[in-house]
């Protein structure tokens, strides 16, 4: 972060401090008269493009409150210039600030705080010559624009309050409302002893509250107001004792090391008073509300926006990098897998050699044996074993145990393809439509129904039928049944069906079919 020159000034002499990383150095001290002048251009010379603030801390500031139509953009700023052209004769060093919008049924206005210094010809000078030394300016701020934000470091961000410090040009009174400057006051004190100090600061502090009240900026009849007493190092303990709080007024006194430290300011030289606290909230949080104009503080604007343009030029330079970084990561891990993958692709090669190596000479092509082997693996995949049929048949016998089974035929071939003496066994009436060039899986079962008459041809019938019907499920298909008699109207029917009993079982033929694949 570039260092910031800070020059403090007083109504006698003015000090110039330079602001690095929350310290505070004093360079130089110049007097107020034209050698003070002459020393201060002599001091910027070489100094072409240094930063710098000016921090004024002056009696005659004029604080005066207006109300304007609530306007935007140019309108607004157009009024604003106007009305401070109206109230004050030099607007070199004016600025206005608002204290926020005010409603009412018949139209919306603005509060505007006016602010300036009575006497600006002590200050023009010393602007001169930081234009002429092509200086950039900050900003021109005073004691009393700074204190909302050291209230705001102490912990007072609403309500009223008087901030009440001891800088080198004397006791500075600040009222601050709601976050916003409303009025302040520097009265001289001189060399004053802590008891004589703190009774001091509780006199004025009264009487500066009753003037509040007969501006009607205070309420006559409201609650009591909180002062924040920053006591000088070591006075803590006499400024609790003399500032004691009544019905008006509650008074709350913090140490000076107290409010560096909430103000984030490390160090500082020796023999500075409280103006260390507006020093460092300048350099480090200056406010948006400040006396120069935009003419003066051009060089400062331009360095702004040339920082902007900079940094966002840097911003997007590492978005690139960034981007080019996982970009580049992306190649490194293609081209890594495409480096695995090919020797990868080396080793197989070298394997298929070796193995290829090994193989008895033949007379034909290796693209020959390819084509051989998919097709036997072809092959063997159509053609299945006989384990599937063989559990179908053992799971339904399972279920009907008065069947008893001589010989199972199993056989894969076309569909429709029989054997002689199986299409001279079957009626052509009894005979299903196939369609021819299907691969199918064919099983014949013969055996004997046990534990029933060959006679009760109608109980046989019911439990052969049942039997082939739970045979012809899971994917087969029942193609021909032969039962132990024929019951088609094609057979004949003779002699006495109940009359000759025999003792050999009831015999059957069953036949499946499965389509393949």
């Amino acid at each position: 972060m570039a260092s910031k020159h800070l020059l403090y000034f007083t109504g006698e002499d003015h000090y110039l401090y330079r602001a690095t990383r929350g310290e505070l150095e004093l360079e130089a001290q110049f007097g107020g008269d034209e050698a003070g002048v002459g020393a201060f251009r002599e001091y910027l010379r070489g100094r072409k493009g240094a930063l710098f603030s000016i921090v004024a801390d002056l009696t005659g500031e004029d604080f005066h409150e207006e109300q304007i139509p609530l306007l935007r953009g140019g309108d607004r700023e157009a009024v604003v210039q106007r009305r401070i052209a109206q109230r004050y004769r030099d607007t070199r060093l004016a600025a206005a600030i608002s204290l926020g919008a005010v409603r009412s049924p018949e139209r919306r206005n603005e509060r505007l705080l006016l602010t300036s210094f009575i006497n600006t010809q002590g200050l023009a000078p010393w602007l001169d010559a930081l234009e002429e030394s092509d200086a950039r300016l900050e900003g021109v701020f005073s004691v009393p624009l700074l204190a909302p934000a050291l209230a705001a470091r102490l912990g007072l961000r609403s309500g009223r309050a008087f901030i009440v410090t001891a800088t080198r040009a004397g006791l500075r009174q600040s009222f601050v409302e709601d976050g916003k400057l409303r009025f302040a006051r520097l009265e001289r004190t001189g060399e004053m002893a802590p008891q004589a100090l703190s009774m001091f600061v509780r006199s004025e502090t009264l009487r500066l509250a009753q003037y509040l009240v007969t501006l009607r900026v205070l309420p006559r009849e409201g609650g009591p107001v909180q002062v924040l007493v920053v006591a000088p190092p070591g006075q803590r303990a006499v400024f609790e004792q003399v500032l004691q709080s009544d019905a008006r007024l509650v008074f709350r006194t913090v140490d000076t090391a107290e409010a560096e430290r909430a103000a984030g300011l490390r160090r500082k030289p020796e023999g500075i008073a409280g103006e260390a606290l507006y020093l460092h909230l300048a350099a480090k949080h200056p406010p948006r509300e400040q006396f120069a104009s935009s003419g003066e503080r051009r060089r400062y604007l331009v360095w702004q926006l040339q920082r902007a343009v900079i940094g966002a030029g840097a911003i997007g330079f590492a978005a690139c990098v960034l981007f080019a970084g996982a970009r580049w990561l992306d190649v490194v891990q293609a081209r890594g897998k495409a480096e695995q993958q090919a020797e990868e692709a080396r080793r197989s090669a070298e394997a298929y050699a070796r193995i290829t190596a090994g193989f008895p000479v033949t007379h034909t092509s290796t693209e020959n044996l390819k084509a051989t082997v998919t097709e036997f693996t072809r092959i063997a995949q159509r053609s299945p074993p006989p384990e599937r049929a063989l559990l179908h048949v053992s799971q339904v016998l399972e279920k009907f145990p008065q069947f008893e089974i001589d010989s199972i035929s199993w056989s894969v071939g076309r569909r429709g393809e029989r054997r002689a003496g199986e299409r001279a066994a079957a009626p052509a009436a009894a005979a299903k439509p196939e369609a021819q060039g299907e691969s199918a899986e064919t099983l014949e079962i013969n055996g004997r129904v046990n534990a029933m008459q060959r006679s009760d041809y109608r109980g046989l019938t019911a439990q052969l039928q049942r039997f082939a019907a739970a045979l012809g499920t899971s994917g087969y298909e029942l193609t021909r049944t032969q039962l132990p008699f024929d019951i088609t109207s094609e057979g004949t029917l003779s002699g006495d069906m109940g009359g000759a009993e025999t003792s050999e079982a009831p015999r059957f033929t069953v036949v499946l079919t499965r389509h393949l694949p």
